[in-house]
């Protein structure tokens, strides 16, 4: 099979290009998807090749052009929905929650709703409290849609193409940093199966499990770690929900050590969700107590340096790792 080399933001583009070949149901709207090519060029040319029919402007106004891809959807179209930051949904929760996630179930199931929400989530560089909540966490609460967060340009093509032939409502929360970094996609058509994991590092004394771009952080940390001796196998959910406790169970059985790492905050959060799971189901195979790094309990601030302070680090995961493993 051969590969090439493509930034995230391209892998994106070519799933939704791909499937707006494959499938004349997709289209896309958002605030400056179309002329603008994208806030962040991920639907670059899309305009120029499809057309205003299926590559919409909308105005500033999330719960509007939130509702009316709810309604193309019930219809029979597959819209995407682009959020210029997942904080922005928040505008739009009613819809989201209300029409989207709950229309099949109170249809009785004579109703799907095949839309995809997606957008960046969670904090950039210095953006501030208003614009860098994780709304995964809030989002995983209500029953009726899949949430899934890619961490590499391979696994973002082939999860958002899954994405698109699904027909419940998918939360694809992506992360504006993670926009340019670059990995090896296949030239050739491929799907990530939704509610499939991937461990991303192979390690033998410790389980350190995360999504997002603290894939990054964690896979750095695995790499101090192993230089001190410990040898860390990193866990990527990739699907939030659902969740894939087998491959997190697997893990476990062999490390007996587990540190959980999200960018958001601990209350509440999808750490403490993967931690009950664990408990539940593997509480006899571990030899310590679970750790968690997640952002600190304060809203983000603006101060580069105080940034910094809030969300997890390499170094804290790695101090939190010898904690646990008493190392």
């Amino acid at each position: 099979m051969q590969e090439q080399e493509l930034e995230m933001r391209e892998a994106l583009r070519q799933a939704i290009d791909e499937e707006m070949e494959l499938d004349s149901n997709v289209l896309i709207m958002g605030e400056e998807v179309g002329y603008y090519n994208g806030p962040y060029k991920i639907t670059k040319g899309l305009l120029d090749k499809w057309g205003p029919q299926r590559v919409i402007d909308t105005p500033i106004c999330e719960a509007s052009f939130a509702g009316v891809a709810i309604g193309a959807a019930l219809t029979g179209l597959r819209p995407i929905v682009e959020f210029m930051s997942f904080n922005f949904s928040l505008l739009a929760l009613d819809q989201i929650v209300s029409n989207a996630m709950k229309m099949h179930y109170m249809s009785g199931g004579r109703f799907s709703v095949p839309v995809v929400f997606r957008g960046p989530n969670g904090a950039a560089a210095q953006v501030s409290c208003q614009h860098s909540h994780c709304v995964e966490a809030a989002y995983s609460n209500f029953p009726g849609c899949i949430v899934m967060a890619p961490s590499n340009a391979y696994d973002a093509k082939g999860m958002l193409k899954s994405a698109l032939r699904c027909n419940n409502p998918v939360l694809f929360l992506e992360n504006e940093i993670l926009y340019n970094d670059k990995s090896m996609v296949p030239t050739e058509e491929y799907l990530i199966p939704i509610g499939e994991a991937d461990i991303k590092r192979i390690g033998s004394d410790v389980t350190i499990i995360s999504h997002s771009r603290m894939i990054k952080l964690c896979l750095e940390a695995a790499h101090e770690l192993q230089l001190l001796g410990i040898s860390a196998e990193v866990i990527d959910l990739r699907t939030i929900k659902p969740l894939d406790i087998k491959t997190i169970s697997t893990s476990l059985r062999k490390t007996h050590f587990c540190v959980i790492v999200e960018e958001g905050h601990s209350f509440g959060g999808i750490a403490s969700e993967v931690a009950f799971n664990i408990q539940e189901r593997c509480f006899d195979y571990l030899d310590a107590p679970l750790g968690r790094v997640c952002q600190r309990e304060t809203p983000m601030p603006y101060s580069k340096a105080l940034e910094k302070e809030t969300l997890p680090t390499v170094e804290r995961i790695i101090a939190q790792v010898r904690e646990t493993t008493c190392h």
